[in-house]
């Protein structure tokens, strides 16, 4: 039951994506030969669509907002505990550094999010929609998986080491 709830989620917010980014060029309405993701800008309130949250609990959600000519895509990851926190601070800051490998990440996230995806229509014109869809999802499910793994490795190299200071004694 639990996977049969994960994978609707997963599927809903596949749905929620790919009708987001039916993206277009769209120039900026107050300065002229301007194009800016209207999403970041939030010049012109026609042009934004209402955001949509999908959440697992407090923790665990997503935000998508969507505009004419760009969506963003924010994740919140579980964090249960100050290890983990430490943890996911530490890779999101890690991955934010290197944002310019990835094409889509922001250098910032949004507030009360750990990671933003920023999805423009030259994104969408240069890539394929479902890679980036896929891209982002796999990244949902993957991230709990590495922060989980990097815990167990934490805490058993965290014994080891207690281990080894209380052979002295």
């Amino acid at each position: 039951m639990q996977a049969w709830h994960y994978n609707f989620r997963l599927q809903t917010q596949n749905n929620r994506e790919m009708a987001a980014l039916c993206l277009e060029n769209f120039s900026s309405q107050v300065v002229e030969r301007h194009n800016k993701p209207e999403v970041e800008v939030r010049s012109s309130k026609e042009l934004l669509l209402q955001p949509v949250v999908i959440s697992r609990n407090d923790k665990e959600k997503v935000l998508i907002e969507g505009s004419i000519n760009s969506v963003r895509v924010s994740i919140a990851v579980k964090q249960a505990d100050e290890i983990e926190k430490i943890l996911c601070h530490k890779f999101m800051r890690f991955m934010m550094m290197r944002a310019e490998n990835f094409f889509i990440l922001r250098r910032k996230s949004v507030e009360g999010y750990d990671i933003s995806f920023l999805i423009t229509n030259f994104h969408t014109e240069q890539m394929y929609k479902h890679k980036l869809v896929d891209f982002v999802i796999t990244f949902m499910e993957e991230i709990d998986k590495e922060i989980s793994e990097m815990k167990l490795s934490v805490n058993a190299r965290a014994r080891i080491v207690a281990e080894e200071f209380l052979k002295n004694f």
